[in-house]
């Protein structure tokens, strides 16, 4: 289960989609434009919807558990893609039945972890 952290929020998702949704996110980014992510909450976290609007003014963190690199699905690249470039953002939807379309299809929601952690500023002398 990797990570990504954005500001205080810590939010876990497995290594496949984190890596899908780095090259969407990332690619946003780099052309200046701030979008809205969102996902579904585990039960863990009380369940619910949370979302977060990302800009390339607030340093993103990519942690992977594994040590090998995803192989690459993209349809589903494209799919996301297409819901990052959305009046709703980006929203993390699984894998499965991904498939090249006009429109964004429905996909089933994937449930993430999320966390908020304590900010603590360190000051080098």
């Amino acid at each position: 289960m990797g990570s990504l952290t954005y500001d205080r929020v810590i939010v876990e998702i497995d290594d496949r989609t984190l890596a899908h949704l780095q090259l969407v996110i990332v690619q946003k980014l780099r052309r200046g434009e701030s979008f809205l992510l969102s996902w579904q909450d585990c039960p863990s976290v009380g369940s619910g919807r949370s979302s977060v609007w990302l800009n390339q003014a607030i340093p993103l963190y990519f942690k992977y558990a594994g040590g090998h690199a995803a192989t690459l699905n993209r349809e589903w690249i494209e799919d996301l893609g297409r819901s990052a470039n959305s009046a709703q953002g980006l929203m993390i939807v699984s894998e499965a039945g991904s498939s090249p379309v006009t429109t964004l299809a429905v996909r089933s929601k994937t449930t993430i972890n999320a966390r908020t952690t304590a900010r603590t500023d360190t000051v080098l002398a």
